[in-house]
């Protein structure tokens, strides 16, 4: 609790900032549960209206910005420069490297997690989201990712490369729509668990983090369970023999 007032008087700092000094502020890169913080401290921000950008449409980490509702700037604008975007080049031979591998080795160099974006991964390297301030330094340091030699460079955010989603689709019956019986059915995890994963935060729908087990799930919603992955719930349909509701869930791997 104290974590998260502190957080949040952070946030009401740059809030404030934009409103008393008129120009755009922002925050680091938030989870999910920051992003949550986050929209209800400025839920009711007089004079600014704000923005959850993090580089991309489909992004997990985004940071809040703060714009004066009356300065003459449309959003891409406000967010222009915010963040660069890290390339990470692997060798011609190389084993796969992970996203637990690259965030280690930037946690390795003293990067503060908000100070980077989601780590899109592929065969050859990633493009990581990362803030101007700390591009030179990387760019200097990070040599290795794991045990493999790297090359670094910085590119736009509108050069980024985002990889080809991998998916499989998961069909499936449940008694009701709710949160915890579709992440259950998504990331193959007993309901028990799942709903104490959605009490706990570690769960949100539509990038925003919900808490309610019993939360209604809308066909076509986005799901984000930490550290397993995205699934959308693609259909509902018909009702089995059993009066269950028929399901399927995009799930990607």
């Amino acid at each position: 609790m104290i974590k998260d007032e502190l957080i949040t008087a952070r946030i009401e700092d740059k809030i404030s900032q934009c409103r008393d000094g008129y120009y755009v502020t922002s925050t680091g890169l938030l989870d999910t549960h920051e992003q949550a913080l986050a929209i209800a401290a400025s839920r009711h921000a007089a004079g600014v209206r704000t923005i959850m950008y993090g580089g991309y449409d489909e992004a997990e980490r985004r940071m809040l910005v703060c714009v004066p509702r009356d300065l003459p700037i449309d959003d891409k604008e406000a967010v222009e420069g915010l963040l660069r975007v890290l390339r990470v080049r692997l060798p011609a031979i190389s084993r796969e490297l992970s996203h637990r591998d690259y965030l280690g080795s930037l946690l390795g160099l003293g990067i503060e997690r908000r100070l980077t974006g989601d780590i899109l991964v592929r065969p050859d390297g990633a493009d990581i989201f990362i803030v101007p301030g700390i591009e030179e330094f990387l760019l200097k340091e990070l040599h290795r990712v794991g045990s493999v030699e790297v090359k670094t460079e910085a590119v736009p955010v509108g050069e980024v490369i985002i990889p080809e989603a991998r998916i499989e689709f998961i069909k499936d019956s449940v008694s009701s729509v709710r949160l915890d019986s579709i992440v259950s059915s998504a990331f193959r995890i007993s309901r028990g668990k799942a709903a104490e994963a959605v009490r706990r935060g570690l769960v949100s729908v539509d990038h925003a983090e919900c808490v309610k087990p019993d939360a209604a799930v809308r066909e076509g919603s986005s799901i984000v369970l930490k550290g397993k992955g995205k699934a959308v719930l693609e259909e509902t349909g018909g009702e089995s023999r059993k009066g269950r509701i028929r399901i399927v869930i995009k799930r990607y791997i």
